[in-house]
């Protein structure tokens, strides 16, 4: 891959200086393999990704746990089903569904009809999960990513948020990860985690999350970075001597052999 570092806004009092960091797909490279350094796509048509702090799920670690068992008899009902794009009718009904759904989520012309119709006819969407309850109503579309079997990606999830099914996000997600744990999927990434709210992805057993050097199943590291942000740092993560003392015994250098990276000589 190539990578492109691209500047953000700086800190010179405090000698931060950073950069969004792309990365673009060589010959020979596939999504997976961008997936799995830690980049999300930016770019629909796959060409462009982005690294971050993702979540993913180790599907070959997955148990269900007592959580996870209480909220899928939350949606006891709920069935499922994994169309591929190209078998899957975009309806006017349905285009009016997951509309609605983003006006109420991300607010009233965030999501525009022309970015939804791209999602729904972009690489990035290969396959889209139907959820239909107990009276054969559909409630719910995820569009997916799958490269079976190395990931699958849950991208955009649109559902009836007033349906009589109490946390009926949790069912979608938490049912889409038993699915592709069953079919043989080794990972499910399921994007960005910058906020305790975004939390509810890691309660599944195998979730790991991207630190900036490799993926890390520890989550009192993940909470640990999450509090901290909140304290608006003065420092880069990696010179926080609380963290690394935490987290990291190594010293800088045993820490950066860790690292995927690398620039060809």
């Amino acid at each position: 891959m190539k990578l492109v570092f691209s500047e953000a806004t700086p800190d010179y009092a405090h000698y931060i200086f950073p950069y969004a960091i792309w990365a673009f797909p060589e010959a020979g490279e596939t999504p997976a393999d961008l997936f799995s350094a830690g980049f999300l796509p930016s770019s629909r048509n796959l060409d462009r990704f982005y690294l971050c702090r993702q979540v993913r799920v180790n599907l070959t670690n997955f148990q269900p746990s007592s959580e996870n068992r209480r909220i899928l008899r939350k949606g006891e009902g709920v069935t499922s089903t994994i169309v591929p794009r190209a078998d899957f009718e975009f309806t006017s009904p349905r285009r009016a569904f997951c509309q609605s759904y983003a006006d109420a989520k991300f607010g009233a012309d965030v999501m525009t009809p022309e970015r939804l119709d791209s999602l729904f006819n972009s690489p990035i969407t290969s396959h889209v999960m139907r959820f239909i309850d107990a009276s054969g109503a559909e409630i719910g579309l995820v569009t997916l990513y799958l490269a079976p079997p190395a990931l699958a990606y849950y991208y955009y999830a649109f559902y009836d948020a007033s349906h009589a099914v109490r946390s009926l996000g949790m069912v979608l997600m938490t049912q889409a990860v038993v699915t592709l744990a069953a079919q043989g999927f080794h990972f499910l990434h399921l994007g960005t985690c910058y906020s305790p709210n975004a939390l509810y992805k890691t309660q599944f057993a195998g979730a790991e999350f991207f630190n900036g050097v490799r993926w890390s199943a520890n989550l009192e590291e993940l909470k640990f970075i999450l509090h901290r942000s909140g304290q608006s740092p003065s420092q880069h993560l990696l010179e926080c001597d609380e963290y690394r003392q935490a987290f990291w015994p190594d010293d800088l250098r045993a820490i950066s052999a860790q690292s995927g990276f690398q620039v060809p000589r």
